[in-house]
């Protein structure tokens, strides 16, 4: 495992990859499995829920959200 410049990062997530997105060490100090929501499988939401051991969520525009009929989990996120 190797540290990658963004523009990498984006690279290997376009190409359907996996990769942890890492934040600052001031702020939660930690890791997120991330992908393309198009190559997720079976298989990768599993490793992700086995080795993240957290939430797996998904990002939605509003106006998909809105298709679906789902409300946001809160109105307004103070994080």
């Amino acid at each position: 495992m190797s540290i990658l410049a963004i523009e990498d990062a984006i690279k290997e997530i376009r190409a359907g990859r996996m990769v942890i997105l890492v934040d600052d060490e001031d702020r939660e100090n930690e890791g997120d499995l991330t992908m393309a929501a198009e190559a997720a499988t079976p298989e990768a939401i599993n490793f992700m829920a086995k080795y993240g051991r957290g939430l797996v969520c998904l990002s939605l525009t509003g106006e998909k959200l809105d298709s679906l009929d789902l409300p946001l989990m809160v109105d307004n996120n103070t994080s």
